[in-house]
């Protein structure tokens, strides 16, 4: 509790030295934000697939989709992502040359402290989009792939995701069972003996 609340002290004292660029640094951020907002808006509306908004959902494909997320992560990447890079580096490259060398010397031997802690990164772990390109396999190899989501009913589409993970479960779950019964009987067995 200590260390944690000297931590909040030192950051606190550094955004009331450093107020500027941490104010700038939140100003950027929020047209970050309202940017990112807009380009999604934009892409939205004038989008050849959806057909400039003016679709419904029954005239969605799975291609359609998978081809809307990539080009509208292409848009952000070029319009928000890559300017916020270079604003960012040269921001930050410029804020710290202009530090005293107490300062950088005193951050570098806080980095190294950091450095041994453990860190819980938290997260998913990318099993949301592990699914989501499994569900796209099965559905391309039913055949269905290009197919409009009103030409099935409703019902294929959810028990296509159960089918889905059924088959992750078989391909990834009996060579993993196989792999720890034999972990079992070869050593796990022989040590508790």
């Amino acid at each position: 509790m200590n260390e944690e609340l000297s931590e909040k002290t030192y950051w606190e004292k550094k955004i009331k030295e450093h107020w500027k660029p941490f104010l700038i640094v939140i100003i950027a951020c929020v047209c970050l934000f309202i940017g990112a907002l807009l380009v999604l808006i934009w892409y939205i509306n004038t989008s050849p697939i959806g057909g400039q908004g003016t679709w419904t959902l029954n005239q969605w494909t799975l291609n359609y989709i998978v081809g809307f997320m990539i080009q509208i992560i292409l848009w952000e990447l070029l319009f928000i992502g890559i300017p916020a890079v270079l604003f960012f580096a040269l921001g930050g490259f410029l804020w710290w040359s202009r530090l005293p060398d107490e300062e950088k010397a005193e951050y570098k031997a806080r980095e190294k402290k950091n450095k041994n802690r453990k860190r819980n990164a938290g997260g998913e772990g990318g099993g949301g989009l592990f699914m989501f390109i499994a569900y796209c396999i099965y559905i391309a190899v039913n055949g269905n792939y290009n197919a409009q989501f009103g030409s099935q009913p409703y019902s294929y589409w959810v028990f296509s995701w159960f089918y889905t993970l059924m088959w992750i479960v078989i391909i990834f779950g009996i060579p993993v069972a196989i792999i720890l019964i034999i972990v079992y009987f070869t050593y796990w067995r022989k040590k508790s003996e």
